[in-house]
């Protein structure tokens, strides 16, 4: 059923540092906090924390800006002792309803197994919900081994563990720099990081970088730390194919050109038994979308106070545009501030949040200058043998998308899609979108995925008869109460 709270009310969806932030703003302003976060634990994908059973002795030895966390840690612990924060954890976020006069009813899984779902109601929502890794397909991505660079640094992270023994780490993207250190830390031996942006292409952008000479340094000490471990950097590198039987043992790396295409003569053969793979992030427009909220190219659109354009709801951290967790962290300050004023019916001042306007403008402009220097190289699909899936749920290959382009007309994504199932299977395109999109020579654009996760038809049936909010409870279903880990 629907959960209610005295006073004005606002869910928090993403317990990362932007919805973290964001709880933390409100819940001093005011305003009860209902934060909703699929974990078990807060932190996000950032912040991520290993299993109080693993009795990890030293975690912060895993991150950096520990003592960030260690306050937003803190801050919740207190606001949830005095009661204005109600943390929700495994809250897995599947539809935000918005109703006229009434507010917001938020539609959650429950738990692991996520086969019940429960609602809380909300005054306004705030989305903090984070993005998702771009990866884009290549020869042997689908093998045992092969995993993404976010999913490497959440199994050191969540369950200290390794990917395996002797990991390459690839792709594009800041995230590589930070997840070849741990794993090297951790005490994997990282054969290569090889990375495809050139150095020149960072000096091309050198004034909007310098601009923010905190993350200079941040670059410059992770790179002191791939050089104490004696990792070898292979910038302007690609991993062309990935090689094994049963299980990844081998990839194969190629240098590129000036236009981002592999330099004849260059391959050469690492041995491996793990990759962690990326191309930077995403960001997660689901909820949004199914909103109206309009969207800027891939983020969701925000004004000043992190308003989206639909009235009560509001976005900050990669959903707005990915640019990290300092980022982030400014967002969602100024969403929790804003949300705060309006809900107790004031009319927010900007001046009360211009230190961390100030931060949010710099650092935008950064990610911005970072998001073109890391740009996935221009010749990528022309290593995509036709042979190989890069629709994994479908089994779709590249030559079939090739196909339905060049011999059946398709023009965009939702023909291809039409066409070839491509993006149809479980995870809605989130993983293939974006290898499809440039295999077909298309314009990639944010899926329209209605609910934003898969949900069991039972879940959905009984939602259908559930009463509406404010209604008399389903007397088949016992009322659910807010667990506060």
């Amino acid at each position: 059923m629907t959960e209610r709270t005295a006073g004005p009310r606002v869910a928090v969806i993403g317990a990362g540092p932007a919805g973290l932030a964001a709880a933390l703003a409100a819940a001093a302003r005011g305003v009860h906090v209902l934060l909703l976060d699929s974990g078990v634990e807060p932190g996000g994908q950032f912040y991520r924390q290993a299993a109080p059973t693993l009795r990890a002795s030293r975690p912060e030895r895993m991150h950096h800006q520990w003592r960030t966390w260690e306050r937003l840690r803190d801050g919740l612990a207190a606001h949830r002792t005095a009661g204005r924060i109600t943390h929700l954890s495994e809250r897995h976020v599947w539809s935000v309803e918005r109703q006229p006069d009434q507010g917001f009813v938020v539609h959650a899984l429950l738990g692991p197994a996520q086969e019940e779902s429960a609602a809380v109601h909300a005054d306004a929502v705030v989305l903090a919900i984070g993005g998702y890794e771009r990866v884009l397909p290549f020869p042997g991505w689908t093998l045992p081994g092969v995993v993404t660079a976010g999913g490497a640094q959440a199994m050191l992270k969540g369950g200290l563990v390794l990917p395996g023994r002797r990991v390459v780490v690839a792709g594009t993207g800041p995230l590589l720099l930070p997840v070849a250190t741990g794993l090297a830390a951790a005490g994997a031996e990282v054969a290569a990081l090889v990375e495809s942006a050139a150095p020149g292409t960072f000096v091309r952008h050198a004034r909007a970088l310098a601009a923010v000479p905190a993350k200079l340094v941040e670059g410059a000490g992770f790179a002191a730390r791939l050089a104490r471990h004696r990792v070898r950097l292979m910038s302007g590198h690609v991993v062309v194919a990935a090689h094994g039987d049963q299980r990844i043992d081998s990839v194969t790396v190629a240098a590129l050109d000036g236009e981002g295409r592999e330099r004849p003569g260059s391959r050469r053969r690492v041995a491996c038994d793990a990759l962690a793979v990326g191309h930077g992030m995403l960001p997660h427009t689901d909820l949004a979308d199914a909103l109206g909220c309009r969207l800027a190219g891939t983020a969701v659109h925000v004004d000043d106070e992190q308003r989206t354009d639909v009235p009560g709801v509001w976005a900050a951290g990669e959903a707005t545009g990915v640019g990290g967790a300092a980022l982030a962290l400014a967002e969602g300050h100024i969403a929790g501030r804003s949300v705060a004023a309006r809900l107790r019916g004031g009319v927010p001042d900007p001046r009360a949040w211009a230190p961390a306007a100030r931060v949010r403008e710099r650092l935008r402009r950064f990610s911005v200058a970072l998001d073109a220097a890391y740009a996935p190289p221009a010749g990528w699909p022309e290593l995509v043998t036709d042979e190989t899936v890069v629709c994994r749920c479908e089994e779709v290959t590249a030559g079939s998308v090739r196909e339905a382009v060049g011999v059946l007309g398709a023009g965009d994504l939702r023909t291809v899609k039409l066409l070839t199932r491509a993006g149809m299977g479980w995870c809605q395109g989130r993983m293939c979108g974006p290898g499809v999109a440039g295999v077909a020579g298309c314009e990639p654009a944010p899926a329209r995925r209605v609910p934003a996760r898969p949900v069991p038809l039972g879940v959905l049936a009984e939602d259908v008869t559930r009463p509406a909010p404010g209604d008399s409870p389903d007397p088949r279903r016992p009322p659910e109460t807010p667990r506060t880990p």
